[in-house]
């Protein structure tokens, strides 16, 4: 992709991709991210684009992996669109039933549906399943509708406007009020707003500012940073970058988990293609506005205190007093 020199390019780029997507097309959807890998899925991927390819159905039927899709106990899953057509532990040589029976004459195959198993039914549409719909999918819902390594992708479904906007139509401090007024919340334990971050960040005194995206989770069993990584990259960059436009910073870090390989991969693909498009980088868009990320990867470990702080005394005089911080194990015992 060339690269894109103000926002009216970007909105042009945008609409020549969305048109290029007909919604009607039949289009069959795949999960890559981490845990449908572990059941194998590249070679359902593999399967899939040879079958096709067999049938001569290549240009005629899209073929999309995608990120996560957040029920990963019932990978490898395959969803159908427009239909929504949602099926569940998917094996190799189900692929040419698929596209012969239900992308190509509307079949539904029955041993593929997802079962409730609180009333026993099978269920046809993604929409439809349990797990999914009760859930508002804001951030992590994108994640079936873009292959996460194309940059087009996700530029088709409106990616990078909400930068296009914040960067030419609106000042700092209104960017910040925006995500107060949204009430914006971190995505760990304690919920902070984000939007108090940003303000107080942009009143501090002192240069340079950073922006950190934490996603070194190392809660047991929590993945929601790595498959947001994973499924949609771009949108992780977006943020960060509107991020650094409200706060005045030029630099900004991922913090992410080397045991997240998939995840590292495809954040890195991300900003090479938003380099070379003019969204990340120097003078993003042509505003005169500058930001670049860099990745620190961190070895795996939960960080947690198994003590205490108390400041118990100094060692200079009262007018200068230099605190010790005595670290003391949960009975209250000197910790060295």
């Amino acid at each position: 992709m060339t690269k894109i020199k103000s926002f009216n390019e970007l909105k042009s780029v945008q609409e020549r991709l969305k048109a290029g997507r007909d919604p009607k097309k039949p289009c069959i959807t795949i999960c890559v991210g981490t845990g449908c890998l572990a059941y194998g899925t590249q070679k359902l991927v593999d399967s899939f684009r040879e079958e096709l390819a067999k049938r001569n159905l290549a240009e005629k039927i899209d073929f999309r992996t995608t990120g996560c899709h957040g029920f990963c106990e019932r990978g490898p899953m395959v969803v159908i669109h427009p239909e929504k057509v949602f099926y569940q532990r998917v094996g190799l040589t189900d692929a040419g039933e698929i596209i012969d029976k239900t992308v190509l004459k509307g079949e539904i195959i029955d041993r593929l549906l997802y079962v409730d198993p609180a009333t026993g039914e099978k269920v046809v549409h993604e929409d439809d399943v349990p797990f999914y719909k009760k859930q508002t999918r804001l951030v992590f819902g994108l994640n079936s509708k873009v292959d996460p390594k194309s940059l087009e992708d996700y530029l088709a479904i409106g990616g990078y406007s909400a930068l296009g906007k914040a960067l030419t139509g609106m000042k700092p401090e209104a960017i910040i009020q925006e995500v107060i007024k949204a009430n914006l919340r971190g995505r760990g334990g304690g919920g902070f707003p984000a939007g108090w971050k940003w303000d107080e960040t942009r009143k501090a005194h002192g240069e340079p500012k950073y922006v950190i995206c934490n996603a070194d989770e190392g809660d047991p069993g929590a993945y929601m940073d790595r498959s947001l990584l994973e499924g949609n990259p771009h949108l992780v960059l977006e943020g960060m970058i509107i991020g650094a436009f409200a706060i005045g910073s030029s630099q900004g870090y991922i913090y992410v988990r080397n045991e997240y390989p998939l995840a590292v991969e495809n954040i890195t693909l991300a900003m090479k293609q938003a380099r070379e498009a003019g969204l990340l980088g120097q003078n993003i868009l042509g505003t005169g506005f500058s930001f670049d990320v860099k990745i620190n990867r961190g070895g795996g470990a939960f960080v947690w205190l198994d003590f205490a702080g108390e400041i118990v005394g100094g060692d200079e005089s009262p007018d200068r007093l230099t605190p010790r911080l005595q670290l003391t194990n949960r009975a209250g015992e000197p910790k060295a």
